[in-house]
């Protein structure tokens, strides 16, 4: 295939990681960062102070000029945190043209519209084409070239082939899949359920409880997407329990991290500042109640995230909540046999 002009609009650790990929597939490179401190530390070292040790080569335009930015692309690669993509996409709209490709790389579900950020950037660029790109994948693996695979959503199986051509590497594997709606709730509330993960680990909780979060994290976000259209396919894969596998359990996971301190005794303000950098579940554990209040889906764990991020719940109280709940079947779908 022919080598494409791709701009990276947010220079934080993934899109650092996504421009490494596209660089290394031979692909003409522009990063934007609203940013004019980051901007200047990118231009004078070639990498992020969050990402040490990933260096942007040297024939990537790194700019503050979002119209310049997004002139003559190929494909716009929105990779800004989640809580600025609505704001982001606005900026951009008067700079896109008909059926422009853009690709949400980000993981969220906005608060007060309950919407997937794809569903955001459609809505304030309707004029674009949008896709979006997830799975199990750390910035800090991904720009080092650990290998990796992640699947790329469309509204066609012609647009999500062409993405998977412009991203794939030899250390960078992508799969596609129609089933959008099922990549972005699984990419969403796994991070909420790794905040659950890490206050577990804080409160020094072991491998058994672990264990438990996940299956049953999964569960619940599984139980959520299949009401919202999703498909059992797509949380069972990558996008779902892929990512939550990986969100849970590394280190690299800001969520995870945030989580620890938070079971270690600090505030969720307290936790996020030390991380310092943005914490998604945070951002998308109210907009996770609320969907499953609207679809009238149980999810003990999320509700008691919620409870400890914004109700001032003891974390060791929340334990007991989860625990003592009232008997039940693992799935309530399989059937007895007969006496």
């Amino acid at each position: 295939m022919r080598m494409a002009k791709i701009a990276v609009l947010g220079a934080g650790s993934w899109g650092i990681g996504l421009t490494t990929v596209l660089t290394s597939g031979g692909h003409e490179v522009t990063i934007w960062s609203a940013l004019e401190r980051e901007v200047n530390m990118l231009r004078k070292d070639r990498e992020h102070e969050n990402l040490k040790g990933v260096r942007i080569a040297d024939d990537v335009i790194i700019t503050d000029d979002l119209e310049s930015a997004a002139a003559d692309k190929d494909v716009l690669v929105m990779a800004v945190a989640s809580p600025y993509t609505r704001e982001t996409s606005k900026r951009l709209a008067a700079y896109v043209k008909d059926g422009q490709i853009i690709v949400s790389v980000a993981k969220g579900i906005e608060e007060g519209t309950l919407m997937t950020l794809s569903q955001i950037i459609s809505q304030e660029i309707p004029q674009a084409e949008v896709a979006v790109l997830c799975g199990p994948s750390h910035a800090e693996e991904v720009g080092l070239g650990v290998p990796t695979s992640v699947v790329v959503g469309a509204r066609t199986k012609a647009l999500a082939e062409y993405l998977q051509d412009i991203f794939m590497t030899d250390l960078f594997r992508v799969y596609t899949n129609p089933d959008v709606i099922g990549m972005e709730l699984g990419g969403a509330l796994k991070n909420v359920i790794a905040l659950a993960a890490g206050i577990s680990d804080g409160l020094g909780y072991g491998d058994n409880t672990k264990a438990a979060l996940i299956t049953r994290g999964i569960h619940e976000i599984s139980r959520l997407g299949l009401a919202m259209g999703a498909h059992i396919e797509t949380l069972s894969g990558l996008t779902g329990l892929g990512d939550l596998i990986v969100t849970c359990a590394s280190m690299h996971s800001r969520n995870r991290r945030a989580g620890i301190l938070i079971g270690q005794g600090k505030s969720p303000q307290e936790a996020m500042d030390e991380v310092k950098q943005i914490v998604e579940g945070v951002y998308s554990a109210k907009a996770a109640k609320a969907l499953a209040d609207k679809y009238h889906i149980e999810m003990p764990l999320v509700n008691e995230v919620n409870d400890i991020l914004f109700n001032g719940m003891d974390p060791r109280k929340a334990t007991g909540e989860l625990m003592g709940r009232c008997r039940k079947e693992e799935t309530g779908r399989l059937a007895w046999p007969r006496d």
